[in-house]
């Protein structure tokens, strides 16, 4: 979608901002939006302008997941610093800026869809002719809402349910729902998308748009979340037992062929490969436009100073947020993911930094020359090698399946990696595999929580990688994050925090 997030998608973007008001708790919608939807080519950029919200998802996953993980030991280097409260379970986080984001950011993209669809149901028989593609665009737009959904339920827990524009008043009213609700709310979204989308797009300029295998893809996601363990928490684990459908959604996509495992680890993550076999899903950027329509999240976990020693400009990332050491050591020695994922120590103004970070996504010879917001690379929200692995934890999870599948996946994995076979995998050596395939790729928080295990991970790396014993103690509710402080304040009693906060 590199010309979709460019200057059209502003316009509309900046054309929706202006004409909404918002409350901090929910974004509200104004009568001057009614307006702006007359012909059909507004209707797209109302679409365009929801898959702008999108732009901040990488760093959500990257500050809320990787830090919140043991992949990172993030913790204080003697400044304040937003990730630390994240990464050592703090109980006072519910001001914290990503934590807020992670609420407003992702509101105010389901205002778009809503708005969006609400225009879509008074007015597009009237102007859109295509019948196609009105329904094309409510497809797309119902795909957002239900990924922001998911995104939220995720961080969460409970949630307001908002499936129209509404004014300050009604937001006031609408209190968080049970989880089953929200999830029935977010299936119905994506069950109608799969039906639906297109299996492709024939027009370059709409690389980027979800297809029916993207909504398949999160919606097996959604069944595999739902399945996992409830922890005795509002959480985002019902304790289902959903891996056969799963499962099914994603030999869907398998067996459709659209997609196919990269023989190289690092042409997956290419500035010159985008949009190749592996994509399912990803966001897209593009720089050199104005406004801006690049990304952040290449450098946000890279500390500043690596950068100026390569005598190139600061980017944003401030202090180094260090590769966990558990992490770092669980590599085989062959595996040729590390050097890609990993910078292992580096020097700044001559003096040695043994710690190491993560920079998948940097490439030096492409750094922005004007503006360090404006990294042109795509994100990859679902990739092939991902739904292979997802399928694969569904069979050990009990759907349809032999050990031989899986064991054949994570070879397949391995051998990419320079690794040899493996035999008997079981979910915990899956789950080691998928930590070091999607490093940096902002999976790993969720893949402890939807599989069990974070109960126990974290509690033993915490044990042992905390040398400078600052890190709270593991709690189960820590699960979720809590409900961001601004949120509570609008209307005191609306909401509930989540426990442990």
């Amino acid at each position: 979608m590199k010309k979709i997030l460019g200057i059209s998608l502003i316009a509309a973007v900046g054309f929706l901002s202006a004409c909404e008001k918002k409350l901090d708790q929910l974004p509200i919608s104004d009568a001057p939006t009614e307006t702006f939807y007359k012909q059909t080519v507004d209707f797209v950029q109302g679409v365009n302008a929801a898959y702008n919200g999108l732009r901040t998802y990488p760093d959500r996953l990257l500050n809320l997941s990787e830090t919140r993980s043991d992949n990172l030991y993030a913790v204080s280097d003697g400044g304040v610093r937003e990730w630390e409260g994240i990464n050592s379970f703090h109980k006072t986080i519910a001001g914290n800026a990503y934590v807020a984001e992670a609420w407003t950011g992702n509101f105010s993209a389901i205002s778009r869809a809503n708005q969006v669809l609400e225009q879509l149901a008074l007015k597009g028989e009237s102007i859109i002719a295509d019948a196609a593609l009105r329904t094309r665009l409510e497809a797309e737009a119902r795909f957002l809402r239900a990924f922001f959904y998911f995104d939220l339920v995720r961080w969460f827990g409970k949630l307001p349910i908002i499936d129209h524009p509404v004014l300050a008043n009604e937001a006031l009213e609408i209190g968080r729902s049970p989880v089953p609700e929200v999830y029935t709310f977010i299936m119905n979204d994506l069950k109608f998308a799969a039906d639906n989308l297109p299996d492709a797009y024939k027009d370059a300029a709409d690389k980027g748009r979800a297809t029916k295998y993207a909504a398949k893809g999160i919606l097996a996601l959604v069944h595999m979340t739902r399945s996992g363990p409830t922890y005795g928490i509002d959480g985002p684990g019902l304790g289902l037992n959903e891996w056969s459908q799963a499962l099914t959604l994603l030999n869907e996509i398998i067996d459709s062929k659209k997609y196919s495992f990269l023989a190289k680890y690092t042409d997956i993550f290419s500035y010159t490969n985008e949009n190749n076999a592996e994509v399912v899903f990803d966001v897209q950027y593009n720089n050199g436009s104005n406004p801006i329509t690049g990304g952040t999240f290449p450098w946000l976990l890279a500390p500043d100073n690596w950068f100026q020693e390569l005598g190139l400009g600061t980017q944003g990332g401030l202090t180094i947020r260090p590769v966990a050491n558990n992490l770092l050591n669980s590599y085989e020695a062959a595996d040729n993911r590390k050097a890609f994922t990993i910078q292992s120590g580096y020097t700044a103004s001559g003096i040695p930094e043994s710690r190491s970070f993560f920079k998948k996504y940097i490439d030096i010879t492409k750094v922005p020359k004007n503006n360090r917001l404006d990294w042109p690379i795509n994100f990859i929200v679902l990739r092939f090698t991902d739904v292979l692995m997802l399928k694969a934890e569904c069979i050990l999870k009990g759907a349809p399946g032999s050990q031989t599948d899986v064991d054949n996946i994570v070879s397949q994995v391995r051998n990419r990696a320079g690794l040899g076979p493996v035999a008997n995998i079981t979910l915990p050596q899956l789950m080691e595999e998928r930590r070091k395939e999607f490093a940096a790729e902002g999976s790993r928080w969720h893949d402890l929580v939807r599989s069990g295990l974070v109960e126990t991970v974290i509690p033993a790396w915490i044990a042992t990688e905390d040398v400078q014993r600052v890190m709270q103690p593991f709690d189960k509710n820590y699960i979720l994050y809590p409900i961001p402080q601004s949120e509570l304040d609008v209307k005191p009693g609306l909401y509930e925090q989540n426990k442990g906060y």
